[in-house]
């Protein structure tokens, strides 16, 4: 690791480099709203790396709400299938990573690559990435990442991590692919006080959280241990589950969220095509077997299973982080008032009304 000095006047010319061989994308300004939004990017000047944390997740570029995996015909007199995998996969640039939609990237890897099977599709997708992560240096008004220890710089999972120091960004390598961008701009390298700039950096910004992250606190681990434990009231669950409209908007924004349906469509020439969309634990037919059966008919059962998911112990094992990054677009896009950090803050109420009886 090699931390070398961009000026802020040349970012155009390192997202123009990546242009050159990667699709680019990056955070960007809605053209009527003004929102920030991580998109596609045919001009590397329309990169905002000041932009707050954008309302649609990165993951859409390596785990696409929709994608076709295969496609197969089915001979019914020799009983085979011919099957083909479409290699639709092309070399991405993601420019400007928040360390939180990193770290919910890198909970992605563990579940589609890290057990039992590894998902060919998504492994495509990550082999031909190249990742710019951008350290935030301020909180914006959505912001928990101190309480999910998610932010505010990313730690792994970059090829270069850029962060900003008065004129210029300081440019961390994190891989060879990175090593050989800096060699391309012809970067010089920064000085042995990089490191200690760069803590002050973020140590400011972690200090800034009680003023500037206003709309969400999340302190989760006492929930954590009660979610664990199962030590939490079924009328808790129920208060939860009467604010949520089943609607799946928790589920789409949401960094860690990896759940997808599959569905078969067969074309007139006899080939059919096989395609992974984003499901969504909210609706009630997540679990609905054949014959009708569910195990998580009612929604109150359906949020404890996402909240569990997200905070208890058993899954921060498995993704060696808690499932939520706290980015808090769960919150902003939940019309039931139930996103992540209310839900915890209503838990915490209520296990401190059971300490006082």
């Amino acid at each position: 690791m090699i931390v070398y000095i961009l000026p802020k006047n040349q970012a155009r010319a390192l997202a123009a480099a990546l242009a050159e061989g990667y699709e680019l994308y990056g955070p960007v300004l809605h053209g009527i709203s003004g929102e920030p939004l991580f998109d596609r990017i045919g001009d590397p000047d329309a990169i905002r790396l000041d932009a707050a944390i954008p309302y649609n997740p990165p993951k859409t570029v390596v785990f696409p709400q929709a994608e076709r995996i295969l496609s197969y015909r089915y001979d019914r007199e020799t009983r085979q299938a011919e099957i083909v995998r479409d290699d639709l996969v092309r070399p991405k640039a993601l420019v400007g990573l928040r360390a939180c939609d990193l770290a919910g990237l890198l909970c992605l890897d563990r579940f589609y690559l890290g057990q039992e099977y590894v998902d060919e599709v998504y492994r495509d997708h990550r082999k031909k990435m190249f990742i710019v992560a951008n350290t935030c240096v301020r909180p914006f008004p959505q912001c928990f990442c101190v309480c999910t220890d998610s932010g505010p710089a990313a730690r792994e999972g970059y090829d270069v991590a850029l962060t900003a120091v008065g004129d210029h960004y300081l440019f961390e390598t994190g891989s060879e692919k990175g090593e050989a961008l800096a060699r391309r701009l012809g970067l010089k390298e920064a000085g042995p006080d990089a490191d200690a700039v760069k803590k002050k950096t973020v140590d400011a910004s972690i200090a800034s959280f009680d003023a500037a992250a206003t709309e969400n606190k999340a302190w989760i681990s006492r929930v954590m241990n009660r979610i664990t434990t199962g030590f939490i009231g079924n009328d808790v669950w129920e208060y939860i589950g009467d604010q949520c409209f089943e609607c799946g908007a928790c589920s789409f924004v949401c960094p860690t969220c990896s759940c997808f349906n599959i569905e078969d469509l067969a074309a007139r020439d006899g080939r059919t095509g096989r395609t992974r969309s984003w499901d969504s634990c909210s609706y009630e037919g997540y679990t609905r077997m054949a014959g009708e059966h569910n195990p998580r008919r009612p929604v109150e059962d359906r949020r404890n299973k996402r909240f569990f998911c997200k905070l208890s112990y058993s899954q921060s094992k498995k993704y060696l982080r808690p499932g939520c990054v706290g980015c808090g677009r769960c919150v902003r896009v939940c019309p039931g008032d139930i996103g992540m950090s209310n839900v915890v803050t209503y838990i915490r109420r209520e296990i401190t009304k059971a300490g006082a009886k």
